[in-house]
C-alpha cells in the first residue's frame, strides 16, 4: 500500500510544531505561526509604507496621494542614483536592524525565507514578467568566512515569490574592499568604486533586460551604485533596487498615536 504523502503533511506539520513550536524571528519567543514576530518585536518593526522616496524607498513625512508625482528624499536629490527606482521593506532600526544584523553576521540564513517574503511585497511595484533578480555580490574571501551571501538568499526568496529568474552570480567583486561601517559618504563611494563587475558568462542574459538589484541594507547607497553602474555598462536596464532595510538619519523618527516609532 502506497502512502499518500500529501494527506500526511498536515499531521507531520502538527507533529513538528509540537516538538519545535514556532518562535519569533527576532527574540525567539513563542508565536502562533512560523516566520512571524511576537507583539513586542512587531511593535519595534518599522515597516515602510505610505509616502516614500521613489529612488531609494526611504519613508517621507506626509501621506501618499494617488496620482502624485514620484518623490525623492534629500539624499537622493543630493546624490544622483544610477538606478531608476528603489524600495525598502523596513527602517534600519529596532527589529529591522536586529534582523538584518542577525542575517548578516549571526549565522542566521534561516531568516532569509521570511525576510525575503517581506522584501518581495515591498519590491512588487518594481517587477515585471521579464525582470531578472540579481544580488549584490560578496568577495570570495568574505564569502568563505561567512559561508553564504545574505543578499543572494534574499534575492532567491524574492524571485521565488514573483516567479522570476534569479542570476546569483551575475555580478562579482573583482577586489576585496574593507567594510563600509563608520566611513564617510565620500569614503564609502571611493571604497567600492570599480570594485563590482558583471561576470562575462552573464552578459548575454542581462543584455536589454530589466534588473531588480537586491541587497540587505542601504545606507549611503555606494555599493548599490557600483553594482547598478556595472549592470548598465553591460547593457542591462532599467535597473531598480530593493533592500531589506533602509538606514535613515538620526532624528528622522516620529511617534504615531500608539507610541510606535516611525520614520519621518
Amino acid at each position: 500500500m502506497r502512502l499518500d504523502i500529501k494527506a500526511l503533511r498536515p499531521a507531520m506539520k502538527a507533529t513538528v510544531a509540537t516538538v519545535f513550536p514556532p518562535q519569533c524571528l527576532d527574540c525567539g519567543g513563542p508565536v502562533a505561526d512560523s516566520g512571524a514576530l511576537c507583539p513586542t518585536c512587531w511593535g519595534e518593526a518599522d515597516f515602510i509604507g505610505g509616502c516614500i522616496c521613489d529612488r531609494c524607498g526611504a519613508p517621507l513625512p506626509g501621506l501618499a496621494a494617488e496620482g502624485e508625482e514620484p518623490l525623492a528624499c534629500d539624499e537622493c536629490l543630493a546624490t544622483p542614483r544610477p538606478w531608476a527606482q528603489g524600495r525598502a521593506s523596513l527602517v534600519y532600526a529596532g527589529t529591522g536592524r536586529r534582523l538584518a544584523l542577525a542575517l548578516k553576521h549571526a549565522d542566521r540564513p534561516d531568516l532569509a525565507p521570511a525576510l525575503g517574503r517581506w522584501l518581495a511585497v515591498a519590491a512588487a511595484p518594481l517587477v515585471g514578467p521579464e525582470t531578472l533578480v540579481v544580488p549584490v555580490p560578496m568577495h570570495p574571501l568574505r564569502l568563505l568566512r561567512r559561508k553564504y551571501n545574505q543578499a543572494a538568499l534574499l534575492a532567491a526568496a524574492v524571485a521565488r515569490a514573483h516567479g522570476l529568474r534569479v542570476l546569483p552570480a551575475a555580478l562579482r567583486r573583482q577586489r576585496h574592499t574593507p567594510m563600509q561601517d563608520h566611513r564617510s559618504v565620500a569614503d564609502r563611494f571611493a571604497n567600492v568604486s570599480g570594485a563590482i563587475t558583471v561576470a562575462r558568462r552573464a552578459q548575454a542574459a542581462l543584455a536589454g533586460r530589466p534588473v531588480l538589484l537586491i541587497d540587505d541594507v542601504m545606507a549611503s547607497g555606494a555599493t548599490l551604485a557600483a553594482a547598478a553602474e556595472a549592470l548598465e555598462a553591460a547593457g542591462a536596464g532599467p535597473v531598480a533596487v530593493a533592500v531589506l532595510a533602509r538606514a535613515v538619519k538620526d532624528g528622522a523618527m516620529r511617534h504615531d498615536s500608539l507610541g510606535h516609532g516611525r520614520a519621518a
